[in-house]
């Protein structure tokens, strides 16, 4: 048993390796904040609270009402601590490109984590009870998601109050954020246990945006 497990580790230290190696891109970074946002959004969509804005004045004149579902309230409370949840990601190091990154445990911590309650000792270089604290590349992911909203603010909002007509992914990513830069992880969706790349058409769900892996949500 015990030199099954070393052959075994063996066997996974490269994709360990990778993944100590790889960080996140801007097209990566860029897609997984629209997945966190859109998510946030769709929570709040079907709300039919109307809020009230503005005092009342001494003449009596009623305050202002707005629906909450188009509300700047509604997109404030969207994007705060939007970043904070990327923090829920795992490296998936079997998958390919911006599928390496998804919530839930990857198959490589699984595998690992099952030898581990069979009384097999695996050596990773850190503490057992620290395998589940976000990685490097989660916590430089979470970085540059600050990084990014701060600076495409506008454009988040923009969208919200002008073009929700168009996929979030396509005007904030591709039109904008990515203009200049690599957009291919775009394209990139999950096909089951590795991630294959499909087309624009095929990444679109029934309602025109893009799926992703159920894990991710």
């Amino acid at each position: 048993m015990e030199m099954f497990a070393i052959l075994f580790i063996c066997m996974f230290t490269p994709v360990l390796a990778n993944q100590e190696e790889r960080l996140p891109n801007k097209c990566e970074v860029c897609k997984l904040l629209t997945v966190e946002l859109q998510d946030a959004l769709e929570k709040t969509g079907r709300s039919k609270e109307v809020l009230e804005l503005g005092e009342v004045l001494d003449t009596g004149k009623r305050r202002r009402k707005i629906k909450y579902n188009t509300s700047e309230t509604r997109l404030t409370e969207a994007m705060d601590n939007i970043c904070e949840r990327i923090l829920q990601y795992k490296v998936h190091a079997e998958r390919p490109g911006s599928l390496r990154y998804a919530k839930g445990t990857s198959q490589t911590m699984n595998t690992l984590k099952n030898l581990v309650d069979k009384g097999v000792k695996v050596e990773l270089g850190i503490p057992y009870e620290l395998w589940d604290e976000p990685s490097v590349e989660v916590a430089d992911l979470k970085r540059q998601c600050e990084t990014m909203l701060e600076e495409y603010e506008e454009i988040v909002e923009n969208w919200y109050f002008h073009h929700q007509d168009e996929r979030l992914d396509r005007f904030f990513c591709a039109t904008h954020v990515l203009r200049d830069s690599d957009q291919e992880c775009l394209n990139e969706i999950w096909k089951g246990d590795m991630g294959v790349k499909g087309s624009k058409e095929e990444s679109e769900g029934e309602n025109g945006r893009q799926t992703h892996d159920a894990g991710e949500l």
